[in-house]
């Protein structure tokens, strides 16, 4: 089994990836927030969130879940974190 293709990042930060995507596996764990509900995410849900503005469960809320669900990194083991950090602040995904 292959380990991926070698790479190495803007950073210097050096390491193997299998897949197309670009992202360096050290800068995302080094920019992953300690807290709140990003921080329980992988990191292509997390890009996926922030790439669509939504950074808060609050902004969470405005956005339906089959809208979430189209965003490009959002999986099915995604979706009961969200509806968790909705819930524990009195929030839903709109109708």
């Amino acid at each position: 089994m292959s380990k991926g293709t070698f790479r190495v990042c803007a950073k210097g930060h050096k390491y193997y990836k299998s897949s197309d995507c670009p992202s360096c596996p050290v800068c995302e764990q080094e920019r992953k927030p300690q807290t709140g509900f990003l921080s329980l995410l992988g990191a292509p849900a997390r890009r996926a969130l922030e790439g669509a503005g939504i950074s808060s469960v609050e902004a969470l809320a405005q956005h339906s879940e089959a809208a979430i669900m189209k965003l490009h990194g959002m999986g099915p083991a995604s979706l009961p974190v969200l509806k968790m950090a909705l819930e524990a602040s009195g929030l839903t995904f709109k109708d």
